[in-house]
């Protein structure tokens, strides 16, 4: 933790595992106040972001949450910090105040404006890569005025979408697909073997997979390259996708348990595939 002096004060934390600026709140503002404050800090931030082609950032009224909690500690307090004692750490305060992410990161600050405390963060260069973090898209800002002054905190973070298990597997079955394979209807198998840590399930509803992988991510956009090669070598024709509760995740970060079974076309001549 460090601390910056340039007519205001600055603390720096960065948590890890996952277009022209916005001049209209995105939908989430617009259906949650937002304090003036906060969203000049969001317009400034997405102005900078702009100037280097770098994406907007969109309001997350979870993380906002999570912002006014220690934001309001952190008036109370006087001296700024990341955390207190007694207070979770930035990703279990997202996480308890809604937030699913899988990279976070957070700025603070005490100063006489807005504008002061977009400028410090700007010539603070920790506090710059936070904001400027390309890999970050959605922020939630509060502001507290407190012994004459503005207290502020910025959460950023890259979000995961919150899916159902059908969704999950819809989603990498759609990447399996992508290679010719056909899925099977049943999935029972696929979810019991992602549910255990090692081998196959001690029972099989279907014929025996001749390959398994299992993995856990949080961005369901892409397959593990050593799945993508055994897709591409033609040996399989037919999968079955799995999705299950995560294994030892650590700290409050989103991420989804996946397993993939491989079968040849012989083997599955008596399994329904899905149409």
């Amino acid at each position: 933790m460090r601390m910056f002096g340039m007519g205001l004060v600055l603390c720096f934390s960065l948590i890890a595992c996952a277009v022209v600026a916005q001049t209209q709140a995105p939908q989430e503002a617009r259906r949650a106040p937002v304090q003036p404050e906060a969203w000049q800090l969001v317009l400034r931030a997405n102005g900078a972001r702009n100037e280097q082609g770098i994406s907007p950032l969109w309001w997350d009224p979870a993380l906002a949450e999570a912002a006014r909690q220690h934001c309001l500690r952190m008036a109370a307090e006087g001296p700024i910090a990341h955390r207190y004692g007694g207070e979770p750490d930035l990703s279990k305060r997202a996480a308890d105040a809604g937030a699913h992410f899988s990279l976070i990161e957070e700025n603070v600050a005490v100063g006489a404006s807005p504008t002061t405390i977009h400028e410090g963060w700007m010539n603070s260069p920790e506090h710059r890569e936070n904001l400027l973090n390309p890999k970050v898209d959605r922020v939630g800002i509060a502001v507290v005025a407190s012994r004459g002054v503005l207290y502020a905190v910025a959460d950023y973070a890259h979000t995961v979408p919150v899916m159902t298990q059908t969704q999950v597997e819809a989603a990498i079955g759609n990447l399996v697909r992508a290679h010719g394979l056909k899925l099977l209807a049943d999935s029972s198998d696929a979810r019991a073997a992602c549910g255990t840590d090692r081998g196959l399930p001690r029972s099989l509803s279907g014929p025996e997979p001749l390959f398994l992988m299992r993995w856990q991510d949080s961005d369901l956009s892409h397959l593990p390259s050593d799945l993508v090669n055994r897709l591409k070598s033609g040996n399989f024709r037919m999968a079955s996708v799995g999705n299950c509760p995560a294994h030892d995740v650590e700290g409050s970060f989103t991420l989804y348990r996946l397993a993939v079974l491989l079968y040849d076309t012989a083997g599955t001549n008596d399994v329904r595939p899905i149409n």
